[in-house]
């Protein structure tokens, strides 16, 4: 188990390298597109649509691999007064629903990203299914962390904002 833990926040590590890589073209491409614009007159388009790839690639695998489940926003006011007990079964609840959900619309997302192949982007020239990839990314990878999440609530183990079940008022 410490061995798959290790493994775990190695590649948590890496999906935030990535994540910082992005970030840096992106900025990279926008100051490209101010410079080319503003300074030389000479508006370029492929800065424009770097920009936009890198920031939905950046959000999907944000969400999906980097940002922990603790850190999401949410709306908790009945959550905090709620007992051990209904959390727990509120984490169940919930986990499970998601899953439920996010598991219906895989086979529907992988036909719309796979059709998508029939198009590519206006100055890079990216086949759209390789721009839209990043949401099945983030399909499975939401699968998997609410399979852990209902997991964990079953076993009663912590919860996402870091405290145990077991400890709650």
């Amino acid at each position: 188990m410490e061995r798959l833990t290790s493994l775990g926040g190695w590649l948590h590590r890496r999906a935030e390298n990535v994540a910082v890589g992005m970030l840096a073209t992106m900025f990279a491409a926008f100051i490209v597109q101010v410079a080319f614009r503003y300074l030389l007159n000479l508006p370029v388009g492929w800065a424009s649509e770097l920009t936009l790839v890198m920031w939905l690639w950046l959000v999907l695998w944000g969400a999906g691999l980097v940002l922990p489940e603790r850190e999401e926003i949410r709306f908790d006011v009945i959550w905090g007064a709620a007992g051990r007990k209904a959390r727990r079964w509120m984490q169940v609840v919930a986990a499970g629903a998601l899953l439920f959900l996010y598991g219906a619309s895989l086979p529907a997302a992988w036909d719309f990203v796979s059709f998508m192949s029939i198009q590519k982007t206006s100055y890079l020239r990216i086949r759209y299914d390789h721009l839209f990839m990043v949401f099945m990314i983030f399909l499975v990878a939401v699968l998997f962390r609410y399979a852990w999440l209902f997991v964990q609530a079953l076993r009663g183990r912590p919860e996402p904002g870091g405290h145990n079940v077991e400890d709650l008022p």
